[in-house]
């Protein structure tokens, strides 16, 4: 890693002005295991759309230069597709209360430095900005142990949500489509979410 780092913030619609670079960089990372994504352009089109139509989305990108090297993202999960809101409907939350965090994703040069806790740093600041959302989550594809492309030195990051302070929800799960590589056409995967409340404060 080299170089001095500049961070980007967009929201809203904003986020537009930075499309291109984000859909590069969430091919090149979600290539690799767990998501193993076959991504194309026209996928990303599809997936952004839900962040530029809401108001209150929020972008953090990191460049080194003019290249994108990590970004993260989060918007209310009101303002999220059916298939994200879905299980806490079901579980009976306050859908109008939780704040959904999306990607988190950074080059492998530009890993171990401390920038996924900034990632979180930053979304956790902006849910709380509004004053209204009480808890916070994501989620995360899950390959079981067996995949047979899991790399043998592949080590999850379970570890360091739990320091962040969430915590795994196995009652909330939903399924999401894409391509895996090699694949021509898209296949559901089971994601589990994560949460936590918003005035809880990570251990760093």
């Amino acid at each position: 890693m080299t170089g001095e780092l500049t961070f980007v913030r967009k929201t809203g619609a904003g986020i537009a002005e930075v499309f291109d670079d984000l859909a590069g960089l969430r091919i090149v990372v979600f290539r690799e295991y767990p998501y193993l994504y076959e991504g194309s352009v026209e996928y990303e089109k599809g997936y952004l759309q839900t962040y530029l139509q809401s108001e209150r989305s929020f972008l953090f990108a990191v460049y080194a230069g003019g290249t994108m090297v990590g970004a993260t993202t989060c918007i209310p999960l009101a303002d999220e597709t059916a298939e994200i809101r879905k299980p806490f409907q079901d579980a009976g939350f306050d859908v109008g209360s939780v704040f959904y965090f999306g990607e988190s994703i950074l080059l492998p040069a530009y890993r171990g430095i401390g920038l996924g806790h900034r990632f979180f740093d930053e979304r956790e600041a902006h849910a709380r900005s509004f004053n209204h959302f009480t808890t916070c989550c994501f989620c995360s594809v899950d390959r079981g142990d067996s995949h047979p492309l899991k790399p043998a030195h592949y080590r999850s990051n379970d570890a360091f949500w739990l320091k962040r302070g969430y915590k795994k929800e196995h009652v909330l799960q939903s399924t999401m489509e894409w391509p895996d590589l090699g694949q021509p056409v898209s296949t559901p995967k089971t994601m589990i979410f994560w949460t936590k409340l918003l005035n809880d404060q990570p251990c760093k």
